[in-house]
C-alpha cells in the first residue's frame, strides 16, 4: 500500500505563525529550511511551506524559534488558490503531524 508521509530533519526557516479560528481550532504556518548538498561539501537550503493543527501547532509556536532543529513527518498536500490579481496559483505543503526538537 502506497502512503503519502514525508519526513525531514532541518530547520525552522521563520517563527511558526499561528491562527486561531472561531470554532477553537488553530493552525501554525511556516517554513521550513532542509540543506541540500552539492559537490564539494557546498550546500544550500531547500525552503518548504509547512502547517501544524492543534497540539502541534500550540508546540511550534511556543517552544520553537527560527533556527530552531528540527525532524518533521508529516504529509504532502496540494491546494490552488486564487492570488489578488485572480490567477489561480497551487501550491504543495508539508501538513506536519509530528515534531521533534533536537
Amino acid at each position: 500500500m502506497l502512503r503519502n508521509q514525508v519526513t525531514l530533519v532541518g530547520r525552522l526557516g521563520s517563527d511558526a505563525a499561528i491562527t486561531t479560528f472561531e470554532n477553537g481550532s488553530t493552525v501554525a504556518r511556516f517554513q521550513f529550511a532542509v540543506d541540500r548538498y552539492k559537490q564539494q561539501a557546498e550546500s544550500e537550503a531547500a525552503l518548504y511551506r509547512m502547517f501544524a493543527w492543534g497540539n502541534t501547532a500550540s508546540f511550534l509556536t511556543n517552544y520553537c524559534r527560527k533556527g530552531s532543529k528540527l525532524a518533521v513527518s508529516g504529509r504532502l498536500v496540494n491546494r490552488t488558490y486564487v492570488d489578488k490579481d485572480g490567477s489561480t496559483k497551487r501550491i504543495t505543503e508539508v501538513e506536519v503531524r509530528q515534531v521533534v526538537k533536537f
